[in-house]
């Protein structure tokens, strides 16, 4: 028997809606261009899925990038409290993203294989905003921009980027600025080069971490990086074990290597002495 204290539906008879305004909800979010962006090139059900879900990754990966150059901005300006918020948030995003591999892996090996060939040559690995956000975050390697060559303004885009301080240099930079020791070769070097882990860098982690009375925020913030790698790698191991499941070991459109090249990548640190730090402690 239903309960009568239960609301089944909502009368909205008495409610101020204006559906005749300067700007509509559809309007707002530019529906028409967002649900009109889906282009299939083949006549199989399963291709609309498989756009949908890249589509959204990069919305997600565009919010990511606007918290991420913010951050990167207020750890300039040794506001650690702001930049907080904003990398919390982008490990939210980042969970968002790790749930539609879950999505994408409902598609079989035939399902994908009835329209494979409708992509061409393009792949995941051209995604330029994933590059941009691998490249702030620390893994530099110029090698990868080539695949932009043909775009002049998203080539421009990622090498700026590229050749710009990662969210790590400017957190090394940040600890120098608060009286330690950092050696001179970890704040002012050729930034489009990788970081190499230095043990200074690593002992001055190991002081922060046993006196975390004493440095809180910096503390606080270390544990907010370790969160984003985190998250950022289970987004890598599920996009492996995802393509793993569907293709298997075949090469990925494009010319990758596929899940070789996948495997590969979880072995990349973005800030090593935060993971070595842990087994000094």
């Amino acid at each position: 028997m239903q309960d009568k204290n239960i609301e089944t539906s909502v009368d909205i008879s008495d409610e101020k809606i204006h559906w005749k305004q300067d700007i509509s909800y559809s309007q707002y979010l530019d529906l028409d261009n967002l649900l009109g962006a889906q282009k299939l090139r083949s006549d199989q059900h399963d291709e609309m899925m498989f756009i949908i879900i890249h589509q959204a990754s990069e919305l997600w990966m565009k919010l990511s990038i606007h918290e991420l150059t913010a951050a990167m901005t207020l750890v300039r300006e040794d506001n650690l409290g702001a930049a907080m918020k904003m990398i919390a948030r982008i490990a939210r995003i980042q969970e968002q993203m790790i749930q539609s591999w879950k999505v994408l892996a409902t598609m079989t090996p035939m399902d994908y294989l009835s329209f494979r060939d409708s992509l061409g040559q393009s792949s995941g690995f051209q995604s330029y905003q994933y590059r941009m956000i691998e490249f702030s975050l620390g893994n530099k390697n110029r090698e990868m921009i080539k695949a932009h060559e043909d775009h002049p303004e998203i080539y421009n885009m990622v090498k700026q980027t590229l050749e710009a301080p990662s969210l790590y240099d400017l957190t090394l930079q940040l600890l120098s600025r608060r009286g330690f020791d950092v050696p001179k070769e970890c704040v002012d070097r050729d930034w489009s080069e990788a970081y190499q882990a230095n043990d200074k860098i690593e002992a001055i982690w190991k002081d922060i971490y046993r006196n975390n009375d004493k440095h809180w925020e910096l503390y606080d913030w270390a544990e907010k990086l370790v969160d984003l790698e985190h998250r950022f790698q289970s987004w890598r191991f599920e996009h492996m074990k995802t393509v793993e499941r569907i293709m298997g070991f075949r090469h990925g459109t494009g010319g990758t290597s596929g899940v070789n090249y996948l495997v590969k990548a979880l072995d990349l640190r973005f800030f090593p002495e935060l993971w070595t730090v842990r087994t000094i402690l």
